[in-house]
This record gives structure tokens, C-alpha cells and sequence, in this order.
């Protein structure tokens, strides 16, 4: 699964990696102390070893005599583990000597070669006493008198004690590396958020741009991001100037065009009627084909710049107001189910969509036309990015349309009601610009009876800014 936060991804491989070495310091660590314990084991036996030799003699009766004197109590308790023992080698015939902890039990005593003297002459391997314990041994052989009699001298300790010990400053490593490790994740994840926190400020202050609420990338931000949002001005300036090269164009061409259609259209009423009717009615078609292909343009241009912004409320009361004038006769009510709503449109889009729903309907209306507008759900297949979509609801009491002429009304040019003045344009030039700001436009029958247009756009929330 592919980690799309950048805190997350860096998060993550900062624990990872954390973990990683806090289990392989835990184990470095364990392992050395338990060698350091073993080596300081072995040299502290090998102290009482030649303690227990320099207190051990011959007697004049011929046999050993001494009262090793170990400063440790238990090598006088029984079954602990720690004993010394001095056995008499070769024909020196004498009887051994062991501490009291030992009692009347003795310690097996492996060839020498299984475990081979060291250049010392000392030999150290574990073994297990008449109790039960583990221990350790250190043994050696010496030399007591010039006659070449000799004596085994063994001691031992038990390695519990070592274990015990080992065990112990392992639980305390683990358990500090533990609240080390959490603490290292508190810290990083502080020092991660802390880190992007210029990020953030960059996403708003482009957010706010998007919004319109300001014109460039403004803040004070650090080197690494300094340089991104020099690009991204130099971007929003460069695309501001497309956007006014396109206006501009877009008029010039306009105005270089009213002429010769309008003389087309004169021309025409003085036809005579057949060939003024072909004329007249190519005309309005190409007119209709310029002022369309034109808003595209002017439409594309604006809404790649992400600048556009109208507020919905007042634009639509205006509407609403020329319609009463326009028709005396019938109702037009106007229901704002949220305030505050606005279209990421441009104004004169927003009067030109709405404005043909509102004519056609006020042309087809038995008495009243109800206009309303919401917020809404994201058509199917909108841009992601944007989270705020307003609908806006034309509604009249009139005939309405089968869904088989709802088709064909929605295509360029075509009039079901031939006795009714129109182009046929209005609902085809609805459907293009919703199509080109990526909104939704539908027809359906309403509840009224009459016919039911639905306009799905691009919005944003004054809660949102």
C-alpha cells in the first residue's frame, strides 16, 4: 500500500529505523555485559583459587593442613554453589580438604583431555554439583613441597548468579530503551510536524489564491521552500497575463465580428423572402456558433487561472427581478436553502445559464417559476480537489417534457413549440458552459408538473474562505 503523506512516510521509517536500532543496541549491549559478568566470574575464582593455595600447606603429620579463609559466607552455607576443594595427587596419600559447604558430596572432575590446561596451567568448565546447581570450576594443580608432592585445588561458584545478574541488567536495558524509543517517536514526530509546518502555510496561502482572497503566495517561508513559491508566483503572474491576452483577444474578436453578422442580418430582411429566410437563419446560427465557441474560450481561459469567484445570492436576485419586470403575469420565487453560497464562475456565465433557464421557463409557465439554490454533492467524474458544488434548481408549472423530447430539446438549434419565439440555442448553450466549468446539467419533470432543470456548478462557501 502506497503512503501518500509525507509526515506519515518519514514517520514511518523514522520508527522503523528506531526500532531497528534499538533492538540491535539492546542486543550488542546484552551480549557484551554478559561477557564482561562471565570474564569478571571467572577472574573473581580464579582470585579465591590461589587464596585457597596460599592457605593450604603439608603438616608434619604428612597430610594437608589449612583453613582457607575466603571472606565469603557462602562457603560455609551448604548447597550454594560455592565450594573449594584441595584432593591429593599421586602417591601423596593424604586426606582432602573442602569448604563445609560441600559436606560429604564432591564434584566431577573431567579428563584433561576434554577441557586442557591453559598456559597458566589453569582449566575452567561448568559442571553441576550433588544439589542440583550450576557452577562454575576453576582448578589448577600445584606443587607443595621440594619432595614434588602435589594437590588438586578446585573452585567454584554458582553461575545463577551470573544469569541472575545478566537477566536483571537486561530487563532495566529493555525497559529504558523502550521509554527511550517511545520518547525518540514523540520527539521526532514533533520535530516532522514542526518541520512541514511550512508546507502547510504554502498549501493555504495557495489555497487562498484559489479562493481569491489574494493574488500571489505571501508569507515568510524557509530556503528549501523559498524557491518553490518564487515559481509559483512567477506561474500564477504568468498564467494572470495569458488570462488577459485571452480577454483581450477574445473582445477584439467579438467586436471585429458584430459588424458583419449584423449587416448579414440587415441584408437579409430585404431579401426576398425564401432566400431572406436562409439567410437570416444561417446568420443566427453563426452567430449563435461565434458567441458559443467564444464563451469556451474565455471560460477555459478563467477557470485554469483559478481566480474566478461570484457571489450566487445577488446575482440570482438581479435575475429574478428583470424576470418579474419581463413578466408581470406570473410568480418567480427565489429559495436560498444556505447563505453565503458562491460559483467559481464568472459572473456574466452565471447570468447567461441561469438567465435562458429562467426565460425558458417564464416562456412555458402556466403561473408561477421557483428558483432555488443548495449545496450539493460532486457530479460523477469532478475534479477531486474541489470539495464545494452548489445546485441551483429552475423549476415551472408548465407542460413539461417526455424524456424522448428532453433529448432532442437539449440539442443545438432544435424547438418543440415552433409557436414560441427562440433560437434553440439557450438550453445547448446551458449544457456547454456547465460542461465547460466540469458542473452537471439535467432535465427532468418537476413537481410543479412543469419542467424541472437542475444546474449542478463549481462553488465555494464564505465558511470554507
Amino acid at each position: 500500500m502506497v503512503i501518500k503523506s509525507v509526515t506519515a512516510r518519514v514517520l514511518l521509517l523514522a520508527t522503523a529505523w528506531s526500532a531497528v536500532a534499538l533492538v540491535v543496541i539492546a542486543l550488542v549491549i546484552s551480549a557484551l555485559y554478559a561477557k564482561s559478568s562471565e570474564r569478571a566470574f571467572t577472574d573473581l575464582l580464579r582470585a579465591q583459587l590461589y587464596n585457597v593455595i596460599n592457605s593450604v600447606t603439608i603438616g608434619d603429620d604428612n597430610s594437608l593442613a589449612g583453613n582457607p579463609q575466603l571472606g565469603d559466607l557462602r562457603f560455609s552455607q551448604p548447597e550454594t554453589g560455592w565450594y573449594w576443594i584441595v584432593e591429593p595427587l599421586g602417591t601423596f596419600a593424604a586426606t582432602p580438604l573442602s569448604s563445609s559447604s560441600l559436606g560429604v558430596s564432591n564434584i566431577a572432575v573431567p579428563t584433561i583431555l576434554n577441557v586442557p590446561f591453559n598456559n597458566r596451567y589453569e582449566r575452567f568448565y561448568p559442571a553441576t554439583d550433588a544439589f542440583g546447581n550450576r557452577v562454575l570450576v576453576a582448578e589448577t594443580e600445584v606443587v607443595l613441597d621440594s619432595e614434588g608432592r602435589a594437590a588438586r585445588f578446585r573452585v567454584s561458584g554458582n553461575l545463577n548468579i551470573v544469569d541472575d545478574d545478566v537477566r536483571g541488567f537486561t530487563r532495566n536495558l529493555y525497559i529504558a530503551l523502550v521509554v527511550f524509543g517511545l520518547g525518540s517517536l514523540v520527539v521526532n514526530g514533533l520535530a516532522i510536524l514542526f518541520g512541514l509546518r511550512p508546507l502547510d502555510e504554502a498549501r493555504r496561502a495557495l489555497e487562498k489564491v484559489r479562493r481569491s482572497e489574494a493574488e500571489r503566495l505571501e508569507g515568510e517561508f524557509p530556503r528549501e521552500i523559498q524557491s518553490l513559491t518564487v515559481e509559483m508566483n512567477a506561474l500564477i503572474d504568468s498564467n494572470r497575463r495569458i488570462v488577459e491576452r485571452a480577454r483581450m483577444q477574445v473582445g477584439n474578436l467579438a467586436h471585429s465580428l458584430k459588424t458583419p453578422i449584423a449587416v448579414l442580418l440587415n441584408e437579409a430582411r430585404l431579401l426576398e423572402k425564401p432566400h431572406g429566410e436562409l439567410v437570416r437563419s444561417q446568420a443566427e446560427a453563426m452567430q449563435g456558433q461565434v458567441q458559443s465557441y467564444l464563451n469556451r474560450a474565455r471560460i477555459a481561459a478563467q477557470r485554469e487561472s483559478l481566480l474566478a469567484r461570484t457571489e450566487a445570492e445577488p446575482v440570482l436576485e438581479r435575475l429574478i427581478r428583470v424576470m418579474r419586470r419581463l413578466n408581470p403575469d406570473k410568480n418567480f420565487d427565489l429559495t436560498s436553502v444556505t447563505s453565503g453560497l458562491s460559483l467559481a464562475m464568472e459572473q456574466q456565465d452565471v447570468e447567461e445559464t441561469v438567465g435562458n433557464l429562467l426565460e425558458n421557463a417564464a416562456r412555458y409557465a402556466g403561473s408561477g417559476v421557483w428558483l432555488t439554490i443548495a449545496p450539493a454533492l460532486a457530479p460523477e467524474g469532478a475534479d477531486p480537489a474541489r470539495r464545494n458544488w452548489v445546485e441551483i434548481v429552475v423549476e415551472d408549472d408548465g407542460p413539461g417534457l417526455e424524456p424522448d423530447d428532453i433529448k432532442e430539446a437539449l440539442k443545438r438549434g432544435r424547438r418543440l413549440d415552433e409557436s414560441k419565439p427562440g433560437t434553440g440555442l439557450g438550453l445547448s448553450i446551458v449544457g456547454e458552459i456547465t460542461r465547460e466549468y466540469q458542473g452537471r446539467f439535467e432535465l427532468s419533470r418537476g413537481t410543479h408538473g412543469g419542467l424541472r432543470a437542475v444546474l449542478t456548478l463549481p462553488g465555494v462557501t464564505k465558511e470554507a474562505a
